[in-house]
């Protein structure tokens, strides 16, 4: 057998094993069954950029999210969903309060940020969650997507250097790259229970309104990040698929 031949039969080998991840297998491929999901979920929103480097649970706020979720095959599902955030009161801000360093203390900055997502991502679940036989039906997974943002931001500082970063509320509209993980649980048949942790990255150093800034106070090389965390209750539809001799108009592939 020649390099070349071996060659060959390596890429056909990988096709197939790509294949097989997204389409599932053949038994897959010929269930009866396929299912979608309506769902709702309530959890926390965050931040991560100037006014907090790192991520810090106590800069959650409230969150909630609607979904509607469908699988393609064995592990593969697509997800396609809404997440609105809003900061309660008007004193529950983020602020350089939480870090008493030299920055934060010269900065003397607080925001406010509301959120509107739409996201449409594909999950990949690490066992069978869709097998019926399963006692019980668990699995986690990891998920990946895009995702646009509606935001509303107001940035105030109170050293008086910078005054000029004072502007009333803004909105703006950028895009952004969902990750992360989760795990989800069958209640019975048709109830689902989630659980989920998400970062999403972004292109641009905006969220906080201080990218304008010199380096000062803003760092320009670090991008914002937002964050979604949370539970969910889902209910699934189950549509049986005939065969398709049994159909009265089969497709092209049937």
């Amino acid at each position: 057998m020649t390099l070349h031949t071996i060659k060959q039969a390596l890429l056909i080998c990988s096709m197939l094993q790509i294949g097989s991840a997204f389409f599932g297998t053949s038994a897959f491929a010929q269930n009866s069954v396929t299912t979608s999901e309506v769902g709702v979920g309530i959890g926390g929103a965050n931040y991560k950029g100037e006014l907090a480097p790192n991520y810090r649970f106590l800069n959650n706020q409230p969150a909630i999210t609607a979904f509607y979720r469908r699988d393609i095959s064995a592990p593969i599902t697509l997800r396609g969903g809404v997440m609105l955030s809003h900061r309660i009161f008007d004193d529950n801000t983020i602020s350089d309060e939480s870090y008493d360093l030299p920055l934060p203390n010269h900065r003397q900055a607080e925001m406010r940020l509301s959120l509107a997502e739409l996201s449409a991502v594909m999950e990949y679940n690490f066992l069978d969650y869709y097998d019926l036989k399963q006692k019980p039906r668990v699995s986690p997974y990891f998920f990946a997507g895009v995702a646009g943002l509606l935001y509303n931001i107001k940035t105030t500082i109170a050293n008086p250097e910078y005054e000029d970063v004072n502007e009333p509320f803004r909105t703006r509209l950028t895009f952004a790259v969902p990750v992360g993980v989760g795990v989800k649980y069958a209640l019975n048949k048709y109830w689902n229970l989630g659980l989920e942790f998400g970062a999403r990255k972004l292109f641009n150093d905006r969220l906080d309104n201080l990218a304008k800034q010199d380096k000062r106070i803003a760092n320009p090389y670090d991008k914002d990040w937002y964050f979604y965390n949370g539970i969910s209750l889902s209910y699934t539809f189950y549509r049986i698929n005939c065969p398709a001799p049994y159909k009265r108009t089969p497709g092209i592939l049937d």
